[in-house]
């Protein structure tokens, strides 16, 4: 019989293998790798993003079936009830809807408040990402998922989004070159990635792709050259277009437009 120790099986008298005493397979309470995490719950339910939730969790303002949990990585189970600053929370699947909004709604106006449009896409309360006002046109995307609200509304986002700008007279070519080689609007100077003539149409449609998610600055590159701006139309967000969406119409991002606006 070989006598390599690798090749030797741990048995007791009886036969059968010897329990590893150092071995505890009791399941430790919120450690059940079958439940969600705690900080996913919590972003998921749309009370804010997964970073936000765990300074909530460590400042002790989560609690799991009437226990404070301050510990990260706590998993939830199906039966847990969670609260969140006392409030009862729900996780709820993330839901995307890109709108091409009709002008007479806003993001800010309590009675015309653009959600309504999209109020049959889901019973989670969905938030637009960014402000558009009631006479800006074209694409807004809502969402439940804070985490992506928060990476799109923050100052260093820099995807890009094109407009067709729609002046009361015709755009000269030396005011487009001077969009191009950059306008002072309030003591700084703003710069585009592109600014064109729309194709086949008059020289009062322009079309122009900026990295702002400002929409008040588009206005005002024209304004300030002496030019109103009649209709502003957002065709382009972070590489999602209307095509196919009516005006005050909607529809659900496809898996793939969701994966390269998180990589974007």
């Amino acid at each position: 019989m070989s006598n390599d120790r690798a090749g030797k099986r741990n048995f007791n008298k009886g036969g059968s293998r010897k329990p590893n005493p150092k071995k505890n397979n009791k399941p430790q309470p919120g450690n059940d790798d079958k439940g969600m995490r705690l900080n996913k719950y919590i972003a998921n339910s749309g009370m804010c993003s997964r970073r936000d939730a765990d300074l909530y969790i460590r400042t002790g303002n989560v609690s799991v079936n009437g226990k404070v949990i301050t510990e990260m990585g706590y998993r939830v189970q199906p039966k847990d009830v969670v609260q969140f600053d006392g409030a009862t929370i729900l996780p709820e699947k993330k839901v995307y809807v890109l709108l091409n909004k009709p002008k007479g709604f806003s993001t800010s106006s309590a009675q015309d408040n653009v959600r309504q449009l999209i109020r049959s896409a889901s019973t989670s309360e969905l938030f637009p990402i960014g402000f558009m006002d009631k006479t800006t046109l074209g694409l807004l995307l809502f969402t439940n998922d804070q985490d992506l609200i928060q990476k799109f509304t923050n100052s260093a986002q820099r995807s890009s989004k094109i407009y067709q700008v729609s002046l009361d007279k015709n755009c000269k070519k030396e005011d487009l070159e001077k969009i191009r080689n950059g306008v002072k609007i309030d003591d700084n100077k703003v710069f585009v990635e592109s600014v064109e003539y729309v194709e086949n149409k008059p020289k009062t449609e322009i079309g122009i792709e900026v990295k702002t998610s400002n929409i008040k600055i588009v206005r005002r590159l024209f304004e300030v050259l002496g030019y109103n701006v009649v209709k502003l139309d957002r065709v382009m967000f972070a590489g999602l277009t209307k095509w196919g969406i009516s005006r005050g119409q909607w529809r659900f991002l496809t898996d793939q437009e969701l994966i390269n606006l998180k990589n974007s």
